[in-house]
């Protein structure tokens, strides 16, 4: 990748993530989370910037400090790391206003304070008159001052990625215990789910990421030289910085997505035999006719446009439906081990595909002789709240291989 990519494309995506998450910062500015999630984003987008080599050659120029750039970044990733443990904190309290929160999350920030001042302290008392963008930490790991700076900055970094992993986990594991006695999971908990692995993973890459450049500059402190673990930490911190943004905004936003979009082209997919049925047939008779969606229409209004079709296509057919196929159909399904949905959901299939061949064969009966299918239809819709998914499963099974007998000689393909 060019020269500062590595950090730029991750900068890129952690700001992208943080100008969709502005509306939300502005309208909840008083609430102390919303706060810690934007400075979240904001912190290690700032990193990754100063971190470039070419952010870093123009703002040393631009101040006359040489090496002013390292030493922003390291408190800044300190300053990551606190937030990190903050917002956890808020997370996992009952109440952002209990004391006992208030008051760990005092203890971090001015854990941070005390941290941050040592850093510009010892980087002041140090001397670092060579520019070196790429090497920083590992040139100057044996320069008084400095290499305290340096072993501080990376201590701080690595015990909050072990706290941020150890909590994650945990409430990974609290919520796993806490479905399976439920047996059931919201979109809420499978996103909190995704995002807290995600937070995990990337917590993970910054203790290895702080583990390397410990090592490297102990390995300087031996008199051996091993930068190439330093060297190779751009990918890996390129990586990480997604991530966190990834996890940061799963939560917040995967449930909506699973909510409008996962679920609506599920459900787009699960009637698509049932719709081929109706587009076959066609609600020729029907008494309404609906328009169809635009092309640009989202999978909620897409699905919806399909239910209600369907559902009136249904109903203009029950006039011809028979109830002698759909109760053979019912028997033979319950015969072979389906269950009472399953064999409900048969044998409405049997009924309407018997019932769309005989409308385009014959003139629409009596209106009143549809009132057995209707009331089957009812009764199944109370029953099941997916019927026409169900139904159309139903079509799906080994379809045209099976033919139940009609009155008359016509017959229905299940």
């Amino acid at each position: 990748m060019d020269e500062g990519g590595d950090y730029y494309l991750p900068a890129a995506v952690l700001g992208a993530a943080l100008l969709v998450k502005l509306p939300a910062l502005v309208r909840g500015w008083r609430s102390a989370t919303v706060r810690t999630v934007n400075a979240l984003l904001l912190l290690p987008c700032a990193g990754f910037v100063l971190s470039s080599p070419p952010t870093i050659t123009a703002v040393n120029r631009l101040t006359g400090i040489s090496n002013l750039s390292a030493l922003l970044v390291h408190c800044i990733l300190t300053a990551y790391a606190c937030a990190s443990l903050v917002l956890l904190d808020h997370w996992r309290a009952e109440s952002v206003d209990c004391a006992r929160t208030r008051r760990r999350v005092r203890v971090w920030k001015a854990g941070c304070c005390v941290v941050i001042t040592a850093l510009v302290g010892l980087f002041a008392l140090g001397e670092v008159p060579v520019e070196r963008p790429w090497d920083f930490d590992t040139y100057y790991a044996t320069t008084p001052f400095i290499s305290a700076m340096l072993l501080l900055y990376l201590l701080a970094y690595v015990a909050a990625g072990v706290a941020t992993t150890v909590v994650c986990w945990s409430w990974l594991r609290d919520i796993g215990r806490r479905t399976a006695r439920q047996e059931t999971r919201t979109a809420v908990d499978r996103s909190l789910q995704i995002g807290l692995l995600v937070l995990v993973i990337a917590a993970l890459a910054n203790i290895v990421f702080g583990s390397f450049k410990v090592t490297a500059i102990a390995a300087r402190w031996a008199g051996r030289n091993w930068d190439a673990l330093n060297e190779s930490l751009s990918p890996l911190m390129s990586a990480s910085g997604m991530m966190i943004g990834v996890g940061l905004l799963v939560p917040a936003y995967g449930p909506v997505l699973i909510d409008r979009v996962w679920q609506p082209v599920l459900g787009i997919r699960a009637l698509r035999p049932l719709w081929r049925l109706v587009s076959r047939s066609g609600p020729a008779h029907s008494s309404r006719t609906f328009l169809r969606p635009p092309w640009y229409a989202g999978p909620e209004q897409v699905l919806l446009h399909r239910m209600t079709t369907i559902h009136d296509w249904m109903l203009a057919l029950c006039v011809h439906c028979t109830e002698e196929v759909r109760e053979a159909a019912y028997r033979q399904a319950r015969v072979s081990g389906a269950g009472e949905r399953e064999a409900v959901a048969a044998g409405l299939a049997a009924m309407f595909t018997a019932a769309a061949e005989t409308r385009a064969r014959t003139v629409p009966p009596a209106p009143e002789q549809g009132a057995l299918a209707l009331a089957a239809v009812c009764s199944a819709e109370a029953a099941d709240r997916d019927l026409l998914v169900s139904v159309s499963r139903a079509l799906a099974v080994a379809p045209g291989r099976r033919r139940i007998a009609a009155p008359g000689g016509s017959f229905a393909h299940r």
